[in-house]
């Protein structure tokens, strides 16, 4: 196991948001202090509360929802503590947001706010041909020219009932990714 880490987990509005839950558990149990980050349309797939539990630490979601405890902004502290941000499942529109510096949710703020050192890890999920679509090939390519690492997708049956790419990696291989990524 790698030394114990600190990972933000991302987790955007994607029917795979479900295996985000398995995720955390995972990397919890390796000893990592796992940080979970919500979009709002996140939520309408799996519940903070699922994430929270797991996890062992309160979920983000609003920018503007701060610790009454301490006078600097919670996004600020994750991102200035973060050794590593993982978003998974990642949406089309999420990729494009942090290939563009876009920061309009807790999520693209915070991935904005990373300090230098933090490696990010992009497990995207979406339909194969959103996948494919030029601008989100081009939105890749920036992303990944920055120093941003890709892992996925996979082929396979889509959730939209589709046969193609876009299926969100393995769980087990994305936290075999994280492994490798932070050790």
């Amino acid at each position: 196991m790698a030394a114990k880490r600190t990972i933000l987990l991302g987790i955007t509005g994607s029917i795979a948001a479900y295996k985000s839950a398995d995720m955390a558990s995972q990397l919890t149990k390796l000893g990592h202090e796992v940080f979970c980050v919500m979009t709002r349309d996140a939520t309408r797939f799996i519940t903070p509360l699922t994430l929270q539990t797991l996890s062992q630490h309160p979920v983000t979601i609003d920018l503007f929802a701060e610790d009454e405890g301490d006078w600097r902004p919670s996004h600020l502290q994750l991102a200035d503590t973060a050794d590593l941000l993982v978003v998974s499942p990642a949406t089309a529109n999420v990729i494009a947001k942090l290939a563009h510096g876009i920061a309009d949710d807790a999520l693209s703020t915070i991935a904005l706010a990373l300090r230098p050192e933090a490696k990010v890890l992009i497990a995207p999920a979406m339909n194969g041909k959103m996948w494919l679509h030029p601008a989100t090939q081009t939105n890749v390519k920036i992303l990944q020219s920055r120093g941003v690492e890709f892992i996925g997708p996979e082929k396979g049956l889509l959730a939209c009932g589709y046969e193609g790419i876009g299926r969100l990696w393995d769980v087990a291989g994305i936290v075999g990714k994280i492994e490798k990524t932070i050790s």
